[in-house]
């Protein structure tokens, strides 16, 4: 398994920041927003921003974007280290995050001053820049809480730090973090303009622990897009387009199962990642009728075994022992469609593709970055993956790395986001 974005060496760590703290002035600047100001006019002018969309999705509200927004073809899952040392710093790392998210979401102009110093961002979106779908989530990581900022007290009830379960392979340098950061928008490139936005103005007060791309393949309006084993993931989805619904299976808070979490964590939401590596070489050799069953889904329609279309509602009643949709296949552990399931069980799901080469195996390296949203972690994601443990499809993968995280509630302009954490 390669490994190109593990954390850097500790000796390295301590040069790296040594070297940034120098122009920890200017970045605090460039971050405030002094350095940058939107393009005004010139329509004659001929830039990059003519190749992405004006799409944009404000970073202010009662929820953050990233979660109900409509899915996004790219992504970058990234988690982060906080180097801060007291908790002014990490208010200056929080305020700072909050001022470069509301700028790269709404897209501008880059301002350059001194041409001896670095460029005001990376160029790879040309000077002016479009907003092009772009939204950024910030997550807290249990390690957040720790001793250094005094939070011990104020971290969400059933936020813990990523277990093994039993067919994990989970590997340090790709669990866990400080905080996460997803990155979703319209194209890859405005996806990494944001990460190294986001790594340049934070390096005094936070390091990079790991950062993997992700993708979508096209399908059709209304149709769940494809994992790499070819079937559809998602098309159980709650619909969270449904302000009731998410209310129920979303914001910490609000829904009936999270009403025991502290004050501040108020419509915020639980965010599971897991790294699943996908063995698709051995998949491919596999029957299809086999295939099936393992998901209980056709694979092209995507339709539950038996049924006919994407979206149908499998009648696990009138198929009591299991020979229609097998009682091990993926779909009818992971969704028994119980009324207690219904009412208390459900996630989520904004997943994404990736691809990293070849193993040291030679074998493609290719997998799912799964992650999900739910107002309690414990009745999500952690329940429902212990019903898939010993699942047929654990055979084709290997879960490598993630962690549990909690996407803070939004905020409103002139805030920052934490700021109710922070200050409660």
């Amino acid at each position: 398994m390669t490994q190109s974005n593990t954390p850097a060496q500790p000796a390295k760590r301590a040069l790296l920041k040594g070297a940034l703290a120098a122009g920890a002035a200017g970045l605090a600047a460039a971050a405030g927003g002094f350095a940058y100001g939107e393009k005004k006019g010139r329509a004659d002018e001929k830039t990059d921003a003519a190749q992405h969309s004006r799409e944009s999705y404000p970073c202010y509200g009662t929820h953050q974007q990233g979660i109900t927004t409509p899915h996004q073809p790219f992504a970058i899952m990234a988690a982060f280290d906080v180097s801060a040392q007291t908790p002014s710093q990490l208010q200056n790392l929080l305020r700072t995050l909050t001022a470069r998210i509301e700028f790269l979401t709404r897209g501008g102009e880059l301002q350059d001053g001194d041409a001896k110093l670095p460029p005001a961002g990376s160029g790879l979106l040309g000077k002016t820049f479009r907003p092009d779908g772009l939204t950024i989530t910030v997550s807290v990581g249990a390690s957040l809480f720790d001793a250094r900022f005094g939070l011990a007290d104020k971290k969400p009830k059933h936020l813990i730090e990523m277990a093994r379960f039993p067919n994990d392979k989970l590997a340090a340098e790709w669990c866990d973090g400080d905080f996460s950061i997803q990155i979703c928008a319209l194209s890859p490139e405005t996806c990494q303009n944001a990460l190294r936005d986001l790594v340049k103005n934070t390096a005094q007060y936070a390091i990079i622990r790991w950062s993997i791309d992700g993708f979508l393949p096209k399908t059709e309006p209304g149709a769940a897009a494809r994992n790499l084993f070819g079937f559809r993931d998602g098309s159980g989805n709650p619909d969270v387009g449904n302000p009731q619904t998410a209310n129920e299976v979303l914001w910490t808070g609000i829904a009936a199962n999270s009403l025991d979490e502290p004050a501040w964590a108020k419509n915020g939401s639980y965010q599971a990642v897991r790294l699943i590596r996908h063995f698709v070489e051995f998949w491919d050799r596999t029957p299809l009728q086999e295939q099936e069953t393992i998901f209980g889904r056709e694979k092209y329609s995507g339709a539950p075994l038996g049924m006919k279309n994407e979206h149908d509602s499998p009648d696990y009643a009138a198929d009591p022992q299991g020979k229609t949709i097998p009682h091990d296949s993926h779909m009818r552990l992971a969704n028994p469609r119980s009324r207690e399931f219904m009412q208390k069980h459900q996630l989520f799901r904004r997943p994404f593709d990736y691809s990293r080469g070849l193993a040291k195996s030679g074998q493609l390296d290719v997998g799912l970055v799964f992650i999900c949203y739910q107002a309690n972690l414990a009745d999500g994601f952690i329940f429902v993956q212990n019903l898939l443990n010993g699942e047929p499809l654990e055979e084709y993968i290997s879960p490598f790395g993630g962690g549990y995280f909690f996407t803070l509630p939004g905020v409103q302009a002139g805030e920052y986001f934490g700021q109710s954490l922070l200050q409660s």
